[in-house]
Parts: C-alpha cells; structure tokens; sequence
C-alpha cells in the first residue's frame, strides 16, 4: 500500500492533536500480606453512628475523664444482629467484630460472614483442600453455617434435642408461630419505619418494577397491583396499606409482651433459645427506629427491661 495513502488528512490530524495519547507506568499489584487469622470474626452490617477510622474499627467520641465510652458493637441489621445475639446467647465470649465489609464481598452477597482459624473450620474437605491449609488465611462461613460452629465449638450437637432447647414439644411448636409473626408483621412494620430514599437517589436508581418489593413479600395475603383489569397502563407495583400493617404490628407487640410476661425467656424457656435471639434483635431494632414504630414498645415495661437486660448480656460477648 502506498505511503500517501496511510497519511491522515490534515483536518483529522489537528482534531487529534488536541487529544494528545498519554501513557502511564504499569501499576504493581500488590503484595498478598494477609495475615492468618487467629480469632473468629463476625463480619456485620455496621451499628447506628458507624463512621470508620484509619485502622477500619469503629470511632469513638473524644474521651471524657469521668466517663469509660463503650462502643456500640451491635449491628443495625436485624438480620446481622439476630445472628449476634444467637452467638452470645449459646454462650460464647471474646467473639470479634468488623464492620468494614461490604455486602458485595461477602458470602451469597449477603452478611453476616464468620471468618474462623483453619483450626475451627467445619466444612468439608477433600484432599487437595487439605495440602492447601498452609495458604489459607482461615475460613469464611455464611450465616446458616454459625449454629455448626458454634456447636464445634461447644462440643455438643444441638440437633440432637429434638426439642430444639425449648420446654417441650408444645413450646417448640408454638415458637414456629412466633418466628413467622416477627418476620413478617413486625418485620413488615419495621421496613415501612425506614426513611424514604431522596428524589435524587430514586432517579439514579429506579426500582425495578418488574421485581417485588421487600415488603410487598412479607404481607399475607400479597397486596394487590396499582393499576386494575380496566387500566389503560399494565400491572406493575403494590398497593399497600399502611394502615393495615399498622394494626398487625400493633397486635403483634401486644402479644409478644403478654407472652413473656415476667419469665426470663420466651416460652418459659430455662435458657436462651433462637426466639430469643430473634426477638432481640427486632426489639433492639425498634426501640431505634423511628417513633411511628418505637413507641409501641416502650409502652410495654417488660418488653423493654428485657431487652435492655439482653443487650447487655449480647454486648459483653463481642470485642473490636
């Protein structure tokens, strides 16, 4: 091909002189210095007033001479904290926390993620995994494999009672009823007290309408769509009642407090059960929640002490 034919035309040739072409030098990449873990940690969602310092734990306000600050180390996830409160309440201590990961790294994209010592790992292995230990820095467990961990690290096998550590059969039974009412009237009430994305955010990020909202799944039964069979626009979004699920929740705390009564746990349980665990973190949740919601339970005392009494307990259990 002749060189005249490959040269650009002088027009083009000046519009690309204006872009000039700039080269950088390749970026190393860096060292794999991880260190072996040699605690559990517990990656949460962080607590209400989480802003992270250089070292990635959790700040604190400046100290005061007459006062020791405790940090908050309970999640402001339900789901996180439910999981925090079942680590603590089976009785475990000196549990680590971090709150620096996101949900995008984590295990199914979601969290909680324990991140246990290769010497307390639990799952299984075949051999090639084994000659491997040696690089490994520990092993990441998702949220439904802690109750295995904790068991190994209790030596005792919780799925051998088949009471599930309730009273009896009965109260096993009936704490089926009472997991499925938090999760889905208190749970419901609990989403709708969250404050509403900005008009800003809502155009950077649309709702996918062709995908259920979080809370429209929780209602029974569903709630109906915004347009009709007679509406010129196809059926897309919720109608919820707010009022509705107002009232189930009303009546949900009711029953929660008079079911515990003065008793220690739920049920009548000797000892902290996973209800209690579950009850606690939506109880925790609520009582920082906005007042729509919050208000609710402080009417009731012993919904109240009970929490405040747990927390401490589930509190003492977690180190930064």
């Amino acid at each position: 091909m002749p060189e005249s034919s490959t040269r650009i035309p002088a027009p083009l040739a000046a519009f690309f002189a204006r872009f000039p072409l700039a080269t950088h030098p390749r970026i190393p990449l860096p060292q794999n210095n991880y260190r072996p873990v040699h605690s559990a940690t517990l990656w949460l969602s962080p607590p209400l007033g989480y802003s992270p310092s250089s070292d990635g734990a959790a700040s604190s306000p400046v100290s005061s001479p007459t006062v020791d600050y405790i940090p908050n180390l309970l999640s402001a996830d339900v789901e996180c904290l439910k999981w925090q409160a079942y680590i603590a309440l089976r009785g475990l201590k000196s549990v680590r926390v971090r709150f620096d990961v996101s949900s995008d790294g984590a295990l199914e994209g979601r969290l909680p993620n324990l991140h246990v010592p290769l010497s307390e790992a639990v799952l299984p292995k075949d051999k090639e995994s084994k000659k491997d230990d040696e690089d490994r820095d520990g092993e990441l467990l998702a949220a439904q494999m802690i109750p295995t961990w904790v068991d190994a690290k209790l030596g005792l096998d919780s799925s051998a009672d088949a009471n599930e550590g309730y009273a009896d059969e009965t109260a096993r039974d009936e704490s089926r009823a009472w997991v499925s009412l938090l999760e889905d009237a208190v749970h419901a009430a609990l989403i709708l007290a969250q404050p509403k994305p900005s008009y800003l955010y809502t155009l950077l990020f649309p709702q996918n309408k062709t995908e259920p909202s979080p809370l429209a799944s929780l209602l029974t039964p569903p709630p109906a769509p915004l347009t009709g069979y007679f509406s010129l626009l196809p059926p897309w979004g919720t109608r919820i009642s707010r009022s509705a699920i107002m009232t189930q929740y009303r009546e949900a705390i009711g029953a929660l407090s008079e079911r515990l009564g003065t008793d220690k746990w739920f049920l009548g349980s000797a000892d902290p059960t996973p209800l209690d665990a579950l009850a606690f973190a939506y109880l925790h949740c609520i009582l920082h929640s906005s007042d729509s919601i919050r208000i609710e339970v402080t009417k009731r005392v012993n919904l109240v002490a009970w929490e405040w009494r747990v927390r401490g307990i589930i509190r003492a259990a977690f180190v930064q």
